[in-house]
């Protein structure tokens, strides 16, 4: 199987290099020419300067950042990959963008997964991302080893846009677990615990998740360097707020989360992880 990739970020990357593990990889593509020059020479792969060069791929993977960015891929793929063959977006956008997606690569005979992904950067280098997908049941089976490249889990949540519905119910979870993570050690400071100590006690309870474990002890020093970036967390919060919005649903945790997110944003932050939150919380 032929496979090509464009976004060559923090979670893209590494995939692709899942991907050529496997024996997958044939053509490599990103915004910024230089980032896929370089990534394509590592790989001895192909580096792709337009959509013509994943004509022959039977599955291009996407990972980018904005759903205007899925769309002009998605518009430019269906003018030139064969019928028969998928188009896979691991990024996070609305429900609406991915049916739309669908609905213009189906014209052309050509299949589409939405399938955001959960797990961070680590579960990406390390090849354990969950991966929530909507669509077809067919086409999922078809693209599966690709997703199991590079995923411990590979869900079908549904229809078109049901993948993007559990990355919103996902973003509320993550939003909620960090603002408690950042304010309770932020207390634990205040009262002048010993880092060292608290951070095992903690994981060892019912307090224990993934972002104390992977986040606890570099936000605790201050370190910031991103794994998902807040700017790119806030994008989230304001796709998850238009989908909550017909519900009904009270959301006081996604509201402050928002909040929070965006004053990190603003105050120049947003290139930082998401763990900088507590950064506000110190602050009272």
């Amino acid at each position: 199987m032929k496979v090509g990739l464009i976004g060559l970020g923090a979670m893209g990357a590494p995939m692709a290099r899942h991907l050529h593990e496997r024996g997958l990889l044939t053509a490599v593509g990103n915004r910024t020419q230089a980032r896929a020059d370089a990534l394509a020479a590592e790989l001895k792969v192909r580096a792709a300067r337009s959509a013509d060069n994943f004509a022959d791929c039977e599955v291009v993977v996407l990972c980018v950042s904005l759903d205007i960015d899925v769309l002009e891929n998605v518009n430019a793929l269906a003018q030139v990959l064969k019928a028969g063959s998928v188009v896979v977006d691991h990024s996070t956008v609305s429900v609406q963008t991915a049916r739309r997606a669908a609905a213009a690569l189906a014209e052309h005979g050509i299949g589409f997964v939405d399938a955001p992904v959960s797990g961070g950067v680590e579960g990406a280098r390390n090849g354990k991302l969950s991966v929530m997908a909507g669509g077809d049941a067919a086409v999922l089976g078809q693209v599966r080893p690709v997703l199991e490249a590079y995923a411990a889990r590979v869900s079908h949540m549904g229809e078109t846009g049901a993948g993007q519905a559990t990355k919103a119910v996902n973003q509320v979870l993550v939003a909620g677990i960090n603002e408690a993570v950042c304010e309770g050690l932020a207390l634990g400071e205040k009262l002048g615990l010993d880092p060292e100590v608290l951070l095992p006690t903690l994981m060892a309870g019912a307090a224990g998740n993934w972002f104390l474990d992977k986040r606890g002890a570099t936000m605790l020093r201050s370190e910031f360097a991103p794994g998902f970036k807040n700017a790119h967390m806030l994008k989230d919060l304001r796709i998850v707020q238009a989908i909550a919005k017909g519900t009904g649903l009270r959301t006081p945790t996604l509201e402050q989360a928002l909040a929070d997110y965006t004053e990190l944003v603003e105050r120049g932050h947003g290139d930082a992880d998401t763990s900088a939150l507590i950064t506000l919380k110190r602050s009272g």
